[in-house]
């Protein structure tokens, strides 16, 4: 899979992005969604990466600096079409890889509690992540969970 740095210019990114919006708002309340739509992925302080097999978009994942130190993930979706196939697993590990190569120290995520954040929550389990509070300027959220990981060894 070509990861790259995404300039959030192509049309299949864009429609990608509303349909994890569109997803976020139909198992969240509006006020507990946290996920960034296309303009805000385009803040400075963001990374945003496409991973595209034979020019076919499998998925994205974007990295928030919060601090010199700590990244929030942000934005992971796969495509429908290549769920369950690994994307996500090769995804996430190049966005670490990467956060590490540039001396961040921890990872840190904020995803749903519903039953249709499971898998994604599964994926952060395997990686490492633990359980936390919430982190930056999050709040307690039923509807929220926070995960940290260091990248530090």
């Amino acid at each position: 899979m070509d990861i790259k740095i995404d300039d959030l210019s192509c049309g299949e990114v864009i429609k990608l992005l509303e349909e994890h919006l569109a997803d976020m708002y139909a198992v969240s309340p509006p006020e507990c969604v946290h996920a960034l739509d296309v303009e805000a992925l385009r803040s400075p302080d963001i990374t945003f990466f496409s991973g595209w097999i034979n020019g076919v978009l499998q998925g994205c994942v974007a990295i928030k600096q919060l601090t010199p130190n700590h990244i929030e993930l942000k934005s992971m979706r796969t495509s429908g079409a290549v769920r369950q196939s690994g994307i996500a697993t090769k995804l996430l590990r190049h966005t670490l890889n990467v956060a590490a190569e540039r001396g961040y120290s921890y990872a840190s995520l904020e995803t749903g509690t519903q039953d249709f954040f499971l898998p994604a929550r599964r994926l952060y389990e395997k990686f490492g992540f633990e359980y936390c509070g919430p982190f930056a300027s999050y709040k307690e959220d039923p509807h929220s969970c926070f995960m940290t990981k260091c990248l530090t060894k």
